[in-house]
């Protein structure tokens, strides 16, 4: 059975109070819930983290190498464009990212328009709400966060 490590950076335990009109009412545990029957559905296994601390975020990225993880659905949140550390995390594990995020990032402030996450990760979802998540999965499902 395929695992997929579900990780959300920094506030996403906020959702669906945190700014709804930009993320949205659902909450971080409806996301949760969500994918996980769509892991079930698919028979994936989706391991779900969150964490506000860039060591733990850190710890996790190489805990899903080392425990044989297929792939990663990852949204750092503020992290992605700021955190060189999670960047190298990432680019020092097999295992592959798709970076996800809520919004439209390019639409927001300017400072959000950069990642320094993107050029690590095999693929970027931005601005589809939690759809995003959704398809990060599907990409992985049909082998395309793997290529």
């Amino acid at each position: 059975m395929k695992k997929i490590l579900l990780l959300n950076g920094p506030n996403l335990n906020r959702l669906g109070k945190r700014e709804p009109g930009i993320y949205g009412v659902s909450t971080l545990e409806d996301l949760e819930e969500r994918m996980v029957q769509l892991g079930v559905d698919s028979q994936i296994e989706i391991i779900c983290f969150q964490s506000n601390h860039e060591g733990e975020l850190i710890d996790k990225l190489h805990e899903a190498e080392d425990t044989g993880v297929d792939g990663i659905i990852f949204n750092p949140g503020a992290f992605t464009h700021y955190s060189y550390a999670i960047r190298d995390a990432i680019a020092g594990i097999g295992c592959p990212v798709i970076e996800v995020h809520i919004s439209n990032v390019y639409q927001r402030e300017e400072f959000r328009h950069k990642s320094v996450i993107a050029p690590v990760a095999k693929g970027q979802i931005a601005g589809l709400g939690l759809l995003g998540y959704e398809l990060a999965l599907e990409a992985f499902k049909r082998g395309k966060g793997e290529e």
